[in-house]
């Protein structure tokens, strides 16, 4: 039973990705005054699935200096690493009440770097291994600063249960008290996401797509889909450690889709941030925020400690 739910989840995730991929090519086209896809069935609804087959019965490339295969298996775990991290969630049929939930997000985000580094080595082209690197220092930077505020809620609720994020938001939303953390919150997962305006490991402008230039059809399909489910799952994170967290409720999934949508409104509206702007913000800006806030809620415990027990 437990199989069939988590398979069923995985399935629901993956149809989701297609759509969130017609919802991102409706709205940009909105935005820049044009049509979208709305010729594959009713409005368009089909072109997801049309997407897919297409990518999946093209001809498999290889370059013939590439690690042939490091360079096949590279796409497969990416895609295992974003679908696997999907077991958090906490949906009630067979419930897993994950007591180290938190520790082992950070665990799973963290690989997510090894499919981008090895995707990059394995293709053996100077323009991967230049995307390859930096995504590596585009890492270091966001991931402290991540770490922190998680790290901060963590000593707020003294829990790393994600399921604990519902039951103390039931009177007050954590984004009230932590407006900064929230805005630095949501720069980070877009650098996390390879989002723009932080898609350097991308960089389509001066890499021609970085790291994933030489993969085509399936490879590609699969990297695809891990980094946007990927961006699903830092949406649905966000709404549980920020916007209330009642994951039983209705609004919990609308609150899900205006994230999604705000991730497209910002690739629509902004351009690409320059390489050392985005070292500047993580390691001047978000990091003695994040800190601050941490140094300032654990001098509040410790004064509460001393008045109640001594």
């Amino acid at each position: 039973m437990y199989f069939l739910t988590c398979l069923f989840m995985l399935i629901v995730v993956m149809i989701s990705v297609g759509f969130f991929t017609l919802l991102e090519r409706k709205v940009l086209s909105y935005i820049q005054i044009r049509k979208g896809p709305n010729k594959v069935g009713y409005l368009g609804l089909l072109q997801p699935f049309s997407d897919g087959f297409k990518l999946f019965l093209k001809e498999n490339i290889f370059p013939l200096n590439s690690n042939y295969l490091i360079y096949y298996l590279c796409p497969v775990f990416s895609l295992i690493q974003s679908l696997f991290i999907w077991c958090l969630f906490p949906y009630y049929i067979n419930c897993v009440n994950f007591v180290f939930g938190m520790i082992f997000l950070l665990c799973c985000s963290s690989m997510s770097i090894y499919g981008l580094i090895v995707c990059g080595w394995s293709s053996n082209s100077v323009y991967s291994i230049l995307g390859c690197l930096r995504s590596v220092s585009q890492a270091i930077s966001y991931e402290v600063t991540i770490s922190l505020i998680l790290f901060f809620y963590f000593f707020l609720l003294n829990s790393y249960n994600i399921i604990d994020f519902c039951l103390f938001q039931s009177d007050i939303w954590f984004v009230f008290f932590s407006f900064p953390l929230f805005f630095s919150w949501l720069s980070c997962c877009m650098a996390e996401t390879n989002r723009s305006p932080f898609d350097f490991s991308e960089g389509e402008s001066e890499l021609v797509s970085g790291f994933n230039i030489e993969y085509g059809g399936g490879g590609f399909a699969f990297l695809f889909i891990s980094e946007y489910s990927s961006i699903i799952f830092m949406c649905m994170l966000t709404s549980l450690v920020f916007l209330g967290g009642n994951y039983y409720s209705f609004f919990f999934y609308l609150k899900i889709i205006l994230l999604c949508f705000f991730f497209i409104w910002v690739r629509a509206s902004l351009p690409r941030y320059r390489y050392d702007k985005l070292m500047y913000l993580a390691w001047k800006s978000y990091l003695p925020i994040s800190l601050n806030y941490l140094f300032f809620f654990f001098l509040i415990k410790i004064l509460i400690f001393y008045h109640f027990f001594l």
